[in-house]
């Protein structure tokens, strides 16, 4: 496999987003990670019905807000025009239970929200923990080109890779200039995969299968669609790696990342509503 002529078929755009301390009062509206979100008026704060493991009790509990996204200046670096051009996007996640994704019960605990017209900070809800009432920060955003890692680049070329291909293919990656960024947080692009691709998991999970003892029970033309088309219809929105500042570290698992997923098709029609987290560590 000639990777340096191939992966460039695969190029995606990629939004870097790297969180800094503000510089003064951001603006309502403005690209951010922690603070309070800016929500419409009637804005009901998402819950998520878990229990955690510090708390063995079962019980409705407050999402915590991540990170909030101003689209209009996102829409400059939208190479492919993806993202809505106007409007905030906003992404929230229960941490107290970090749900993993592979449950088809963890739809819920990881929200996204969309919203257009007057906006104003909202209070945080009494019966969320102050530890999730994440420190604001400014976010920096800059447009870049993604290659996919070895473990999406092969099943989306169909191609049976075996061991020795790794060395190569990031061989390939650093002579066309794609060496992974330190910081991996970013809207779009190609996933920063840490486990496995998760393109297939995704489209299991969403269709009811629980993903926790492996896929035995997965029926066997169920799981061959999956593999065959996930990969054309999902794509990344959002990944969140570490997040650090002075004293403050926001991490998930063992030094890992979460992922929004979404289908192309539900990011067409802004259905922010059907997107799909997986968190993945080492």
């Amino acid at each position: 496999m000639d990777w340096k002529t191939i992966l460039p078929q695969l190029y995606r755009s990629r939004i870097n987003t790297r969180f800094v301390p503000t510089q003064g009062k951001l603006a309502v509206g403005a690209s951010k990670f922690g603070g309070r979100p800016d929500v419409p008026e009637h804005f009901v704060w998402p819950v998520f019905e878990t229990a955690t493991p510090e708390d063995d009790q079962v019980k409705q509990r407050p999402l915590a807000f991540l990170a909030q996204f101003d689209c209009a200046r996102l829409a400059p670096l939208d190479k492919e025009g993806l993202l809505p051009h106007e409007g905030v996007l906003s992404f929230f996640y229960e941490l107290g239970s970090q749900r993993w994704g592979y449950d088809p019960k963890d739809r819920g605990c990881a929200r996204v929200f969309w919203f257009e017209g007057p906006l104003s900070p909202a209070e945080f809800p009494a019966e969320l923990d102050e530890a999730f009432r994440l420190p604001e920060l400014a976010a920096e955003l800059s447009q870049a080109t993604d290659a996919p890692d070895f473990q999406d680049a092969c099943p989306a070329l169909e191609y049976p890779w075996t061991a020795n291909d790794y060395r190569y293919f990031d061989q390939a990656r650093r002579e066309l200039g794609m060496d992974y960024p330190a910081d991996r947080s970013q809207l779009l692009g190609w996933p920063d995969v840490i486990q496995n691709s998760m393109f297939d998991e995704c489209d299991l999970v969403t269709q009811g299968y629980y993903l926790g003892n492996g896929w035995l029970n997965i029926p066997k033309e169920v799981r061959q669609r999956a593999e065959e088309t996930a990969r054309d219809r999902w794509m990344l929105l959002f990944q969140l790696d570490i997040v650090e500042l002075g004293d403050f570290e926001l991490m998930f698992g063992d030094c890992g990342h979460i992922y929004f997923y979404i289908t192309k098709e539900d990011l067409a029609a802004r259905r922010f509503d059907r997107i799909w987290l997986i968190l993945q560590c080492y």
